[in-house]
């Protein structure tokens, strides 16, 4: 008789869990058992897709066919993706270079795959979107992680690329902007800097704009108005409050278009059509999104004003996205303790920073400010009571 064995887990599965995600079960579990939990841990819009976007799924779904599409995604979305460019960054993108994802997530997957090969070295910010790092690790590449901080407004600059590009070569940078955790919109001239860097540097860019429609103190800037041998990451999730609809897309470089559809075709099939379809009517929805967007711009004057008085340090610059990320106020030096705390005690979620900087994030939180004013006021008020302030 044979004795039975655990199958052994794959190297490549060796990497971090994503803590936002697991405080974020946990809140659901603490809020199903009756817990007047408020959650800021993961950044998913409160507000329910546009109802015109509703619409046309419903009619869609009427017809009774929903089916594959092409790898790259609805040919009617990716020309309205294609306008979408024009209308908003006066940028001529032809609908070839675009391709439909299942989420921004799969876009980041194609985009690793179709232009890296195992053992290239990917820049990216420290603290950054954990995802990042679990993804290209998962990939068999290796993540290059660049600190910024407070004294660098939390960007990562063209002069730190090409120091870090001297000291060991890359194969590829990635820049979010607006940034995850920190909510850190890199100026236009910085942004350009960087592209035009990476390209006299043979550096592959990946610019992550999934937060565009959310910038508060500037006009978004996208990659793409500084080279076209940019790839773009964007998704419907955040701005267009598409989250569980999972679709987003991929501006690629010709040169990786048909390297993409080919892995997509195996990986993926094709993004869901419904969300598809909806996608498409939701960029005619603007006016919808603008009134959800002033809530956030309440919700994040609240956090301005209440953070400080807290105890709070070293706060990024709340500029874009719908997060703050701030230090421990005094008398704390574990992040994961105090968020475990807070949970407990206040029925007040967030996520500890170690999630987004293995080094130095367990001196900070992220406070996700995506949900409702009057939520975020109530957080703000119970974190007061548990820190005496």
């Amino acid at each position: 008789m044979y004795t039975s064995r655990p199958i052994k887990a794959s190297r490549r599965s060796e990497i971090d869990p994503f803590r936002a995600m697991d405080v974020l079960a946990e809140a659901n579990r603490m809020a199903a058992a009756g817990a007047p939990v408020i959650s800021l841990a993961v950044g998913q819009p409160s507000a329910p897709v546009p109802k015109a976007a509703a619409d046309a799924a419903s009619t869609f779904l009427q017809a009774g066919r929903i089916g594959y599409t092409d790898a790259l995604g609805r040919s009617s979305l990716r020309r309205r993706i294609a306008r979408h460019y024009a209308e908003r960054y006066g940028v001529d993108v032809p609908a070839e270079r675009i391709m439909v994802t299942t989420g921004s997530s799969a876009g980041f997957n194609l985009a690793f795959l179709a232009a890296f090969d195992p053992g290239d070295r990917i820049a990216i910010a420290n603290p950054g979107y954990p995802a990042y790092r679990n993804i290209l690790k998962a990939l068999g590449l290796v993540p290059v992680e660049i600190p910024v901080g407070a004294d660098e407004n939390y960007i990562l600059t063209a002069d730190r690329l090409r120091e870090a590009h001297r000291a060991q070569p890359l194969q590829g940078v990635l820049i979010a902007s607006p940034a995850n955790p920190t909510g850190t919109v890199t100026p236009r001239e910085d942004l350009r800097a960087l592209v035009e860097c990476a390209d006299a540097e043979g550096i592959t860019f990946i610019s992550d704009e999934i937060y565009h429609g959310l910038s508060y103190s500037e006009p978004d800037v996208s990659a793409l108005e500084f080279s076209d041998r940019v790839i773009v990451v964007n998704s419907f999730s955040k701005y267009y409050c598409m989250t569980g609809w999972r679709v987003g897309w991929l501006v690629l470089p010709a040169s990786l278009v048909r390297a993409s559809e080919r892995i997509g075709q195996s990986l993926y099939i094709s993004a869901p059509e419904l969300s598809q379809v909806a996608a498409e009517a939701v960029f005619d929805t603007t006016d919808e999104l603008e009134r959800i967007k002033q809530d956030y711009v309440r919700n994040r004057a609240v956090l301005a004003q209440h953070l400080p008085s807290l105890g709070f340090t070293d706060i990024a610059p709340i500029d874009g996205a719908f997060y703050a990320y701030a230090g421990l106020p005094e008398g704390w030096d574990d992040a994961s303790a105090f968020a475990r705390d807070a949970l407990k005690s206040c029925h007040v979620a967030f996520t500890p920073g170690v999630d987004f900087d293995p080094v130095a994030g367990e001196r900070f939180v992220r406070l996700s400010y995506a949900g409702s004013t009057a939520d975020i006021a109530e957080a703000m008020d119970r974190l007061g009571t548990l820190l005496g302030r």
